[in-house]
C-alpha cells in the first residue's frame, strides 16, 4: 500500500508507458480479453465438470446411485489434475492445445488450458453441493416413484442451485486469476500487460492499475453471482413470503 502511495504522489504518475496503453486501446482490450477468456473457459469448464461432478456426488457411498469402482476412479481423476499446479500443468498440456484449437500460443490456447485446469476444480464444487442436500429430500423423492434421472434434474439440482451458483462465483474468480499467466505462452489480458509492460519495463504504475481493473471485475463477478445465489435460495424466499403475509 506505501508504494502505491509513492507511486501516485511521484512525479513520474502516469507514465508515459501508461498513457499509451490507454491512447492506443491496449488496456480495454487487455480487460476485456480477460473477461472473454474467464467466462468462456468457464462456461466449457462447466460443461465438463457440472457432469463430473454430479456423477461423484450420486455414485458416493452415500449417493443416490452408489457405485464404489465408477467413485474410485473419476475421483482419482479430477484429484490428480487438482494437484498439478497451473503453471507446470499449462506447460504439459501445450501439445493437447495444439492438438484442439491448432496452436499452442495465444487466447485460444490459453482457453483449452483454464478448461483444462478448472473443469476437475468444479467438478469437487459441484460434487459437495450435491452431498449438502438431506438425506431426507432423496428419500421423499424416491418414496414417490421418481427414477435417478428425476431424482438429479427435479430434486438434486433444485435444491443445490444457490450452492452450485456460490460455486460457480468462486470458481470463475479462480480462473480469472489462473489467467494472469497467459502472457507465458503469447495470449492477452491484463496478465499479459502486466508483465511486458509492467514488471519488464520496471513500469509500476501499468502493474497497478491492472491490479485494480482485475479487482473491479472480481467485485462484479461476485456481486452478480451472490445477487443470483439470493433470488434462487428458496428458504430467502420463503421467508419474505411469509414476512409479506
Amino acid at each position: 500500500m506505501q508504494t502505491l502511495l509513492n507511486l501516485l504522489a511521484s512525479e513520474e504518475f502516469p507514465s508515459r508507458v501508461l498513457t499509451q496503453l490507454f491512447e492506443k486501446g491496449l488496456m480495454w482490450k487487455g480487460v476485456w480479453e480477460t473477461v472473454y477468456m474467464t467466462l468462456l473457459s468457464s462456461l466449457l469448464a462447466y460443461v465438463i465438470g457440472l457432469p463430473l461432478g454430479i456423477i461423484l456426488g450420486i455414485t458416493d457411498e452415500n449417493g443416490v446411485k452408489p457405485n464404489k469402482w465408477i467413485n474410485s476412479i473419476l475421483g482419482f481423476i479430477v484429484n490428480v489434475f487438482r494437484s498439478i499446479p497451473f503453471l507446470i500443468l499449462m506447460v504439459a498440456f501445450l501439445p493437447v492445445a495444439k492438438f484442439v484449437v491448432g496452436t499452442s500460443l495465444g487466447n485460444k490456447a490459453m482457453i483449452v488450458m483454464l478448461v483444462i485446469a478448472a473443469a476437475p476444480y468444479i467438478a469437487r464444487m459441484v460434487e459437495s453441493s450435491i452431498k449438502e442436500i438431506g438425506g431426507g429430500v432423496v428419500e421423499a423423492a424416491k418414496s414417490m416413484g421418481s427414477n435417478t434421472f428425476q431424482i438429479i434434474f427435479k430434486v438434486l439440482i433444485p435444491e443445490a442451485k444457490p450452492s452450485l451458483i456460490i460455486g460457480a462465483v468462486i470458481s470463475t474468480v479462480t480462473i480469472l486469476g489462473y489467467s494472469a499467466m497467459a502472457g507465458t505462452i503469447g495470449a492477452g489480458g491484463l496478465g499479459k500487460l502486466a508483465i511486458s509492460y509492467g514488471h519488464q519495463r520496471y513500469k509500476d504504475d501499468v502493474i497497478w492499475v491492472c491490479v485494480i481493473f482485475t479487482v473491479i471485475i472480481v467485485q462484479i463477478i461476485q456481486f452478480v453471482g451472490m445477487l443470483i445465489a439470493k433470488k434462487t435460495d428458496r428458504r430467502i424466499t420463503s421467508k419474505k413470503r411469509k414476512n409479506k403475509v
